[in-house]
């Protein structure tokens, strides 16, 4: 269980540290073109997975429901890369934690 813990800890600080890094970059393109300029989560897939990530949308709609992906999923996809690459990295740091001890339970039997 401590090894599951530590390998959820380094994998969740990577995702923090990447998605602060991608945080740096908007600020910097940003401040460079004098306006808002933000990566979507949808483009960071779309340039990983450029064959496969224009094949979800048509597998959700068929396979799942429609209506899954035009609210939810595209609203999704629409947020900043920063925020959701943070929000992983700190729901990996929060599984990673250890279990609290109860403090005025006994812990005898």
């Amino acid at each position: 269980m401590a090894m599951i813990r530590f390998v959820l800890r380094v994998l969740g600080l990577l995702v923090l540290a990447s998605g602060f890094a991608a945080l740096v970059v908007d600020g910097t393109r940003s401040i460079a073109a004098s306006s808002l300029k933000v990566i979507s989560f949808g483009d960071l897939c779309l340039t990983l997975f450029p064959a496969r990530f224009p094949l979800l949308q048509p597998m959700v709609e068929r396979q799942i429901h429609p209506l899954l992906w035009d609210p939810a999923l595209l609203a999704f996809f629409h947020l900043p890369n920063w925020l959701v690459l943070g929000m992983f990295g700190l729901f990996l740091l929060w599984l990673a934690q250890p279990k609290r001890l109860q403090i005025g339970y006994s812990s005898r039997p």
